[in-house]
């Protein structure tokens, strides 16, 4: 039995939304692969190191850690089980033996104490319950110096993507209406300053959060991407609360929006994140 706390967010990554990640594992993948150069960068990943990858999904930031520490190990951790099967069947597909995946709450996961020597993140570190409780499980997981480095996003407005969702606050709804939708949480370390703040309470020092920019590619032209962006978890939520002529209403502009960004490669909305590289105190 895996202790889990955050429920919420253990329902939807074994529900809905973890089964759409897996299921479009390349579409998701090539959203946010613009940010694995900066990460692996900041993580300095040695040929032995061992390699803790916090909220892993479908795992490849998890492969391409494992690569760089051929001699090492890696270990990826998420709440979501479809993702996780995901994740072992495409390692195994790539013959990737240094590996392993394990279904846990990063936030009270028992990990061996001091049995890793960098953790990492690419945007999995947005949605805990008790962000300096779960930091601390993770220092408690890294040696003496151990570094730790994620990305988290920024504010919306920053984002492309914020612009996207923008078009689906401007459309009527039923009675009662509902708000654009965001992740819960996604956002959560938005603030630099937070940042700094909840780390140094975890229990890490050298904290350097650093403003950096990806392009995503979200689909081959305005209608693909619309389609792909309106089956993610946050917005076909937000087409649940509506009704039928107004969720169709929602659909079409975000595929209008969506235009705008729409080129000769596909539809790519810049993203605006930080780059967090810190080390156990």
């Amino acid at each position: 039995m895996h202790r889990i706390v955050n429920t919420e967010q253990s329902t939807a990554w074994n529900g809905y939304e973890g089964s759409h990640w897996a299921a479009h594992q390349s579409r998701y993948d090539a959203v946010n692969s613009g940010f694995n150069d900066c990460l692996l960068t900041a993580a300095a990943i040695g040929v032995g190191d061992r390699v803790l990858d916090i909220g892993c999904g479908n795992g490849q930031s998890t492969r391409l850690a494992a690569r760089l520490a051929a001699q090492g190990h890696a270990t990826g951790v998420d709440l979501s089980e479809p993702m996780l099967a995901r994740a072992r069947a495409t390692a195994t597909a790539e013959g990737i033996a240094n590996v392993a995946f394990v279904q846990g709450d990063a936030q009270v996961h028992l990990f061996p104490e001091g049995r890793f020597d960098v953790a990492v993140s690419r945007f999995g570190v947005m949605f805990f319950g008790d962000p300096v409780a779960a930091f601390r499980n993770i220092r408690r997981a890294l040696r003496p110096g151990g570094r730790l480095a994620f990305v988290c996003l920024r504010g919306m407005d920053r984002s492309d993507l914020g612009q996207v969702l923008a078009a689906l606050s401007e459309q009527p709804a039923h009675s009662g209406g509902a708000a654009a939708p965001a992740a819960p949480g996604a956002v959560s370390l938005a603030d630099p300053v937070a940042i700094r703040q909840v780390l140094t309470e975890a229990g890490f020092e050298q904290t350097e959060p650093t403003a950096v920019e990806a392009v995503q590619l979200w689909g081959r032209d305005a209608v693909d991407a619309g389609e792909f962006l309106g089956g993610w978890g946050p917005v076909r939520h937000h087409l649940a609360q509506v009704d039928r002529v107004a969720a169709a209403r929602a659909r079409r502009a975000l595929t209008e929006a969506m235009r705008a960004y729409e080129g000769p490669g596909g539809v790519r909305l810049r993203c605006a994140a930080w780059l967090v590289a810190a080390t156990r105190a």
